[in-house]
């Protein structure tokens, strides 16, 4: 019997090969609106109808679709272009952020039918880690959003993402949404042991399986070492690191990188390499690690490798004071001291890490690598200094990337794949599995933190102390930078005579830790506001004005152990309208009137600060050109990682130029189009790469205003630009006759890089940077009896400076609230007792669902940051911060419990609460002469 399956309409009559699933049938047809996010039908992204029913392709045997009609996310919208109802809506809502798992969401949307009713239930067999759901729920029930503002009005406004239309349709591109002709495909051998020395690799069986074309392993590796961390400064983070080691020191770390023609191949090559091991001693606990005659993960690496004291297997320590500790402490009315512990959190990207390299003009050219990250311009660095190539023999570009969260902020499959290409001279790709995300890339650092306050009796600080461990894993890949950054902000939020930090990034045989959205800081604010409040109890204070009374103002310094960097200010001051807003939802609050009888209620606050950039240089390059038809085309390396960089750096040159945001193209991380970025990471997507963006525009409006008054002969100061001309005392230049004239005249004859055309360029270092602050609050209930906890209500407060798009703005606000309260309440990267995942999938590693997140009331600061592009700040990282330690002191106050470990998952509670009721139980008895 012939095999036919109607796609969208087309019919498709290849064979499908035994095994495969319908979502790699169809993603080899071109259908790249199917996404791979999970393997495991778990995640929803790779949702199609299958006659009209909508399934998980990644479950869903091809073969089962002969003669069946399947309709894909390109499929919904008319054969004339009109979109699909629900696309309209996802559209006018904005319902989306990275986008990458928007098509299942789409394709489930689609299938409802009436008024959606029982959103939880309907969505439940779908994931997003970006936008906490409101807005998706929003487009789901046809919410608008988005807004369409003139010339002049872009800013404050709420335009819609420029992509939008190619992520409901299904057209934008991610990374392996491209079709690279005669591919090889990558896999993977990962070690089973957290710490051996490979004496032999046996490859001859490998090879022999049909369609292997090479077998890579630390011979064939060059023997330099780097971090796969990315800084615009390579000396931040350890070099200790190789491409392939001859020794392993976690489970999961690559031993051989196999090539093929396809994925099968390479897989059953994998399992037919044959590695002999000597296996070492491993250690997998941090305070074991620091402990004389533990083992050494990093023996012999010398002064060249940066780690502070390889012996020891500390990777970075900080260690300073100000004041006296003892004397503030002995000046004390009141002491708190505590311990504090945060888990491992997986960044759960829907998009997994991965790459594709392949050279221009056959094999002849120049090599490009297409990959999955927030870095590529550092990305390029870094495998130009590894293989010894010229910048211009590399280019680096990246799609669309499906998440990041810091986890993007690394090196962990271009090197592999550069290697292979270069042997082999053909195209190489590599993606991760899922399990791979778990197994073989990073998770944010586990923080243990020692947490001692110490207040007069009129609630004055006197002294802060903290001893902070942290666990960077088998690498120091950005472990002694989030150290440092950790103990930062925290200490400089609040006013204290005397401070001191002790704290130590600490190689174990685990899954190295790396980047994570707050970079440290969400570790360390939950042990210090934690115990702010437990100190406020002491005092008989509310925590709120323990907080009012202690906090930083507008005119204080930031200082902290750790000394104060020069070039960070307090550009504008939000945090008192941040508490204000906290008191507001408190005095107003009735949620806990219908709550079930004998629930437990309670309400909990926490603040945090952030510096808006990183110190030491974070670099970004713009160019704004005006085309022949009057439109301007927007060059800047940042990345696209659903931060919606795209959407505001549009809006910053519109306003700039006097223009619309749909009259700026915007080209991005790509390169070859400017000259550096440093990336999408530290929240500079807006504070660097947008401040470039509007030198940049104001440089080329500058230069279309002169020439227009040239030109018209009307005085300088009388010409201004509009939508699509420049006024002239009246008389309205169009701009694409103003180009046509300038070309005529020679008036831009310099190269600009794109011919000879007007155009303005911009840069910024990042510095000087300022600061912002947050505020979470939360209403809880528990239910006794079995653990349970509901969020009544949700309030974030934020100073973001001035709001250059609010839908945005919130929508990140909200995604980093939803991810909070995941690693706040059930998620965990658990390892067993040799230091190995054991929860490798979404089944096993929860993260937030539509049920699990409530809707966060958000307001805005109304600040004018002085430093910020236009009065902004950044806000893609600080709202996670003060979620975790809100939670606990809500829980706190319902409990009368501290909770001192994160997550707080249902079990914890409820044994807390056995726990507490066994001892009132057993006082009681005391009380009544039992014994």
């Amino acid at each position: 019997m012939t095999f036919t399956v109607l796609v969208n309409g087309r019919p498709h009559d290849t064979e499908p090969r035994p095994g495969q699933c319908l979502r790699t049938y169809l993603r080899e047809r071109g259908w790249f609106g199917v996404k791979k996010g999970c393997d495991a039908g778990d995640c929803g992204a790779c949702t199609v109808h299958v006659d009209g029913e909508p399934v998980h392709s990644c479950l869903y045997p091809a073969v089962r679709a002969r003669g069946r009609s399947v309709t894909t996310v390109e499929g919904l919208a008319a054969d004339d272009g009109e979109l699909h109802p629900v696309q309209r809506k996802f559209l006018d809502a904005q319902g989306f952020q990275c986008g990458f798992c928007t098509a299942g969401f789409l394709m489930t949307a689609a299938a409802l039918e009436g008024e959606p009713d029982d959103l939880p239930h309907r969505l439940k067999g779908n994931i997003c880690r970006c936008t906490g759901y409101r807005a998706i729920e929003d487009a789901v029930r046809g919410v608008r959003h988005t807004e369409t503002p003139g010339p002049g009005q872009t800013l404050g406004a709420s335009p819609g993402a420029p992509a939008g239309r190619d992520i409901v349709t299904g057209t934008a591109r991610y990374t392996f949404d491209v079709d690279v002709p005669g591919l090889l495909h990558m896999k993977l051998l990962r070690s089973p042991h957290p710490h051996a020395r490979i004496l032999s690799i046996d490859t001859r069986a490998a090879l022999a399986v049909p369609g292997v074309h090479a077998v890579l392993t630390h011979e064939d590796a060059p023997a330099t070492l780097y971090s796969t961390a990315r800084h615009e400064d390579p000396t931040d983070d350890p070099a200790d690191t190789r491409v392939l080691d001859d020794t392993v020191r976690y489970v999961g770390q690559r031993v051989a990188a196999v090539v093929a023609d396809s994925e099968h191949a390479a897989e059953e090559a994998c399992r037919r390499v044959d590695v002999t091991y000597e296996q070492l001693p491993c250690v997998t606990d941090p305070e074991e690690a620091m402990r004389p005659g533990a083992p050494v993960l990093h023996a012999g690496k010398g002064p060249e490798a940066r780690i502070a004291r390889a012996e020891h297997n500390i990777a970075g320590e900080v260690h300073a004071e100000t004041g006296s500790v003892d004397h503030g402490f002995a000046e004390a009315d009141v002491v708190h001291e505590g311990t504090y512990r945060t888990q491992r959190v997986q960044h759960a990207s829907l998009e997994t890490h991965g790459s594709v390299a392949w050279f221009e003009e056959g094999g002849a050219g120049r090599l490009t690598v297409r990959t999955s990250t927030q870095t590529p311009f550092l990305t390029r660095r870094a495998l130009c200094a590894l293989f010894g190539l010229p910048e211009d023999g590399l280019r680096v570009v990246t799609g669309r990337v499906g998440g990041g969260f810091g986890g993007k902020q690394e090196m962990l499959t271009e090197d592999v794949v550069v290697l292979a290409a270069l042997k082999l001279r053909r195209p190489v790709k590599l993606e991760h599995t899922r399990a791979e995300q778990f197994h073989g890339t990073t998770t944010r650092h586990p923080f243990t933190v020692r947490v001692k306050v110490g207040a007069r009796a009129d609630g004055t600080l006197t002294a802060l102390r903290m001893r902070v461990v942290s666990d960077t894993g088998a690498y120091g890949n950005h472990g002694p930078a989030v150290l440092l950054h950790g103990v930062k902000e925290p200490f400089a939020l609040y006013r204290a005579p005397h401070k001191k930090v002790d704290a130590w990034a600490v190689y174990t045989n685990s899954v190295p830790s790396g980047a994570f959205r707050g970079y440290g800081l969400g570790q360390v604010t939950f042990a210090l506001e934690s115990a702010m409040d437990e100190t406020a109890r002491l005092l008989g204070m509310d925590p709120l004005d323990f907080r009012e009374k202690n906090v930083i103002g507008p005119d204080d310094r930031l200082t902290c152990p750790t000394g104060e960097d020069e070039d960070l200010h307090i550009g504008s001051y939000g945090l008192g309208e941040c508490l204000s807003a906290v008191r507001a939802a408190v005095a107003e609050d009735r949620s806990a009137d219908d709550v079930p009888e004998g629930w437990l209620t309670g309400q909990g606050a926490a603040v945090s600060m952030i510096a808006t950039g990183l110190p030491g240089g974070h670099h970004a390059d713009a160019r704004v050109r005006l085309l022949a038809d009057g439109t301007y085309d927007l060059a800047v390396g940042a990345t696209e990682i659903g931060n919606g960089t795209t959407t505001v750096h549009g809006q910053i040159a519109a306003a700039a130029l006097g223009t619309t945001v749909d009259r700026i193209g915007v080209r991005q991380s790509d390169t070859d189009i400017v000259r550096h970025d440093t990336g999408v990471f530290g929240s500079s997507g807006t504070v660097v790469a947008g401040r470039a963006v509007l030198l940049a525009a104001e440089n080329l409006a500058g230069r279309i205003e002169a020439f227009a008054a040239r030109h018209t002969g009307v005085a300088r100061d009388r010409c201004g630009l509009a939508a699509d001309a420049v006024d002239c005392a009246g008389r309205r230049v169009s701009l694409s006759a103003l180009y046509d004239a300038a070309r005529a005249e020679g008036e831009w004859d310099e190269p600009t890089g794109e011919g000879h055309e007007p155009a303005g360029e911009g840069h910024w270092d990042g510095s000087p940077r300022s600061v912002a602050f947050n505020a979470q609050w939360f209403r809880i209930a528990v239910d006794p009896d079995t653990g349970e906890t509901r969020i009544l209500r949700s309030v974030h407060a934020a100073d973001a400076g001035r709001v250059l798009n609010p839908l945005q703005c919130r929508g990140q606000i909200e995604g980093a609230v939803a991810q909070a309260l995941g690693a706040t309440l059930f998620e965990a990267v658990r390892l067993d007792d040799r230091g190995e995942v054991t929860t490798a999938a979404f089944r096993r590693y929860r993260v937030p669902h539509f049920a699990d997140v409530p809707r966060t009331e958000v307001h805005f600061a109304g600040t004018t940051d002085t430093i910020g592009p236009l009065g902004a700040k950044s806000m893609s990282e600080s709202p996670f911060n003060p979620v975790a330690p809100a939670f606990a002191n809500a829980l706190r106050d319902a409990t009368g419990i501290r909770f001192t470990e994160t997550p707080m998952t249902r079990d914890r509670v409820w044994l807390a609460l056995d726990r507490q009721a066994a001892v009132g139980y057993a006082a009681d008895r005391s009380e009544d002469g039992h014994t």
